[in-house]
């Protein structure tokens, strides 16, 4: 799965059908479980026993966590479903073929927001005897029905209890049950969309992972429980529908002649995470990938054309990962299609791939390169998926890392294959590497290996940690191993844990014996330790060779760790010199609180550089010699493009902990005055962003703003408002970042450009190009395209009316913005200014319930909270968030709220440190020279 910046979760129980209510009981959705007498005979009786546990709104305490007995399991799931797309409901009838391997009375599922109408067991053999008997009085033959059901809201299971024992062996487990189609994007849930002629119609989707499988259909739903799936949906005969295998039979439902029954092929041997169905209406395209594979990406109704994009590049990619993992892909089709209500950016459900509209479809006119880029690396990574993730499946959710942390290297290694003019590598180390390391230093931080109990644990690490940590330090691992024994220890891995369950340390085991290298010793420092460490170094001249001493301590975002329990990592060491800055010119595996390398033949004049590429998962501190004599390779950008950006965000790491002055970092920001790299200027542009926000609480905040206006107009007025010729995808995203850095820093000439182009597009003179339609803004009704629309809804926050702000936080919760899309209209305001970020705090805790409510606690509203308090850098604010989350509880956020306390009390410390010395540096900086 991917994600939008965030992930996952929480607990919340709909009301539920209670099949004793007489009123209820009548109901259209139960009338159909009705339509025999034979089913009424088996209700009478198993409406015994019904219990359930009070479940109460109030956060649940960490408590041991017990996952289902092994002693019935199931071996394949025969299920049909029919939902009900205007009264949202849904019935469905799962015939479970199942092992019991322990004679046992009663059989213990999970199931969350569904209630169960009949259940029995039938040995197997019994079927066959006296059948015409057991359809009158099923107590005369040997099927057995349950006598009770017994849900335990809080761990989401059902106990369903026999009379007599099951015995061992195998027999078929049969149940009867109904469920709603909720509006919380989990689960089998609704999708609100409009028809070609603006009618609003409604979707019926799945979103099962971690743990949502269980609101569709009592199931063993853990990942290591393992089953093959043989699925029926009952659908209106207008509508598409889909599921993880080919179609094998459509056919009318003899029940109701508006309806028709599709049968799809069974599945491989898979977890309950990855099954998948969608019924609505689409197009789609389709093509064949030169290995045979069928793959049809499908759009909304009348936009076909916006999934050709996706087609060319998964037609691409699956070829690409066969032939990298030396192993085909095992089934005979794979779909990839758009919901209009997704909370993630995409979910790899086998053989059908479910994504965001913003992940998925592309307009060839009108949408930016930016998002094509999106689209390329969202597809690669649920693709690879396809085997790491599906066919080879993590034995627990603590393993969850390696599944997002593997996707989210091999995303970008794949779209550098289809796309090498993106130059994708560097950009990963601003949008993954740099990210992970902020987040990594924090206190609240977390291992990359989490242990994992209770479903409501799952999707706290669903996070930055899990992914860009995850990608980061697979990447590091790649490069200390080697592509080639890299590869021979992916397939070895996949041949031989293929259709089963695998644990972080199979994978060490197959690259050890590949690589002959310690790959366990190695990577069990990075993932079950929490934080990264800084490097330190020093260098001393000795006749043609530069003596270095290099030593590791934990960084801190708050200092380096202090104290004698310090942990240490193994730590692979890469060093270049200006001799050939592309060239790694010594590798060392550092495995001790300090040691001493010998580099010969560097002469006195040459600079060294560690890290070179910026692979290795850390921070670098030189000596102040070593920074000196490499800050000319950032001017003359003799120092390659990641070097640069890597020497560059490493000392604003520095700053913001206090081990260095933050005028140092300004001052080298001014080296990049003549930066030509799209991602060098990114992450200089998303820090400078940061120290901006940090000086809004001061009465100076105009004079950074100054800063960045210097820092950017020279490169705004070489690119330009126009495309020139010869420009190719990374100067079309370096003129919307520019342009869009200078407006918001309030360059008039940008702004007045701006003020007319808009003007042109609202009157048809003249259409924006999509690249510049964000600094830009554009209409929001009239945008066709969701990608448009999201634009749009990004930069709302950005204007400072008081009165218009609370519109646009209005707004944020109306009709017209999608629910997924709410979080990004309030993270708008919020990061736009000073006052933006008190309204929309405010909005949030006077909204908290109805948004809570709206994301059920998951990790949309994690995403929420940090976009609404990280920008503060008042201590009493620290205090008030704590405050108000202790008594609002979201037990999913816990960590982020954390995160999110430290983060204020960190930027209130830099302030009060560094905010003197930055007012007197960019007050020199407009003095005139005496």
């Amino acid at each position: 799965m991917l994600l939008v910046l965030g992930r996952r979760v929480s607990l919340s129980f709909v009301k539920r059908v209670n099949p004793q209510d007489p009123v209820l009981f009548s109901k259209p959705i139960l009338l159909n479980f009705r339509t025999n007498i034979f089913r009424v005979i088996h209700s009478s009786t198993v409406f015994a026993s019904v219990t359930r546990s009070n479940y109460t709104d109030t956060m649940p305490e960490r408590r041991p966590f017990v996952r289902l007995p092994t002693d019935v399991y199931p071996v394949n799931y025969g299920l049909s479903l029919k939902p009900d797309l205007i009264d949202f409901t849904f019935e469905g009838k799962l015939e479970a073929i199942v092992e019991v391997t322990l004679a046992t009375n009663q059989i213990v599922m999970n199931c969350a927001d569904i209630d169960i109408i009949t259940a029995s067991f039938v040995p197997e053999g019994a079927e066959g005897e006296g059948e015409i008997l057991c359809l009158f009085f099923s107590f005369l033959c040997c099927e057995i029905n349950a006598t009770g059901f017994n849900y335990q809201n809080e761990d989401e299971k059902v106990t369903l209890s026999f009379p007599s024992a099951l015995q061992k062996g195998s027999g078929t487990l049969k149940i009867d049950f109904v469920g709603e189609l909720n509006d919380k994007m989990k689960g089998f849930y609704r999708s609100k969309y409009a028809n070609p002629s603006g009618e609003i119609r409604y979707a019926a989707v799945t979103q099962f992972e971690a743990t949502d499988a269980r609101r569709a259909f009592p199931c063993w739903d853990e990942p290591a429980i393992k089953a093959t799936f043989d699925i029926s949906l009952i659908v209106p005969k207008d509508r598409v529908a889909l599921s993880n295998m080919n179609v094998l039979d459509r056919k009318p439902y003899p029940e109701d002649d508006s309806l028709v029954e599709v049968k799809f092929a069974t599945t491989p041997i898979m977890s309950t995470y990855l099954v998948a169905f969608v019924i609505g209406e689409y197009d789609f395209v389709e093509a064949q990938s030169s290995d045979g594979v069928t793959v049809r990406v499908y759009t909304p109704t009348g936009k076909a054309e916006q999934g050709k994009f996706a087609l060319e590049v998964a037609v691409k990619t699956l070829p690409f990962y066969k032939d990298y993992f030396s192993v085909p892909y095992p089934l005979p089709k794979i779909d990839l299609i758009a919901i209009a209500d997704f909370a993630a950016g995409a979910m790899e459900n086998w053989g059908l791939v479910t994504y965001r509209e913003t992940a998925l479809l592309i307009d060839p006119r009108n949408s930016c390169s930016s998002s094509r880029q999106w689209v390329a690396l969202v597809v690669g990574h649920e693709l690879a998926h396809q085997w790491f993730g599906n066919l080879v499946t993590m034995e627990w959710w603590t393993h969850l890392w390696l599944n997002e942390g593997f996707a989210s290297w091999i995303e970008y290694l794949c779209v550098d294959h289809c796309f090498p003019e993106y130059d994708i590598w560097t950009q990963f180390v601003s949008a993954d590497y740099t990210r992970a390391l902020d987040l990594d230093a924090l206190d609240n931080s977390h291992p990359i290996e989490v242990n994992v109990g209770h479903p409501s644990e799952v999707d706290e690490i669903f996070d930055a940690i899990s992914y860009s940590k995850g990608a980061s330090v697979i990447r590091m691992l790649h490069n200390y191993i080697g592509d080639e024994d890299f590869r021979k220890g992916m397939h070895s891995y996949l041949l031989k844990f293929q259709h089963k369950n695998a644990a972080t340390e199979d994978l060490w085991d197959c690259l050890e014996q590949a690589s002959g290298k310690p790959i366990a010793q190695v990577m069990s420092s990075w993932t079950k330790q929490m934080g990264f460490p800084i490097i330190v170094v020093n260098q001393e001249q000795q006749g043609d060779d530069r003596i270095l001493k290099i030593s590791q301590k934990k960084f801190c975002a708050s200092g380096p760790h202090e104290g004698e329990d310090c942990p240490n990592w193994m730590v692979p060491v890469s060093i270049c010199t200006s001799e050939d800055p592309g060239c790694t010119k010594l590798k060392v595996l550092l495995d001790s609180p300090e040691t001493t390398i010998t580099i010969n033949n560097v002469s006195p004049d040459q600079w060294v550089k560690i890290n070179p590429g910026t692979v290795g998962f850390y921070r670098i501190q030189y000596s102040s010699a070593m920074l000196e004599s490499l800050l000319p390779g950032v001017r003359d950008l003799t120092l390659l493009p990641v070097d640069r950006l890597g020497l560059q965000n490493d000392l604003f790491s520095l700053a913001r902990a206090g081990m260095i002055s933050t005028v140092e970092v300004l001052k080298l920001m001014e080296a990049f005055v003549n930066e030509p790299n799209y991602t060098v200027w990114s992450d200089l542009s998303c820090n400078l962003g940061v120290l901006s926000s940090l000086l809004s609480h001061t009465d100076y905040h105009e004079e950074i703003q100054e800063f960045i206006r210097d820092l950017f107009t020279p490169i705004g007025l070489k690119l330009g408002w126009e495309c020139k010729q010869g420009e190719g995808h990374l100067d079309a995203l370096l003129r919307g970042l520019v342009l869009g850095k200078l407006g918001k820093a309030g360059h008039k000439p940008t702004l007045e450009e701006a003020r007319r182009r808009f003007k042109d597009h609202v009157e048809g003179k003249q259409i924006l190009s999509a690249d510049l339609r964000s600094p830009v803004s554009s209409l929001h009704k009239q945008a066709d395209m969701q990608e448009e629309k999201n634009r749009i809804e990004r930069v709302l926050g950005a204007i400072s009316a008081p009165d218009l702000i609370q519109k646009v936080l209005t707004f944020a919760l109306s009709e017209e913005v999608r629910p997924q899309d709410t979080v990004s209209v309030i993270g708008g305001v919020a990061g736009s200014s000073k006052h933006g970020r008190k309204a929309a705090w405010k909005f949030v805790k006077d909204n908290w319930e109805e948004l809570h409510n709206r994301y059920q606690g998951g990790f949309l509203i994690s995403r929420l909270i940090k976009l609404s308090v990280d920008g503060f850098a008042i201590d009493k604010m620290a205090a008030e968030v704590k405050s108000f989350f202790e008594s609002h509880h979201a037990p999913a956020a816990e960590r982020t709220v954390q995160q999110c306390c430290e983060n204020i009390l960190l930027n209130a410390a830099w302030l009060k440190r560094d905010a003197d010395d930055i007012h007197q540096y960019l007050l020199q900086r407009k003095a005139p020279p005496v």
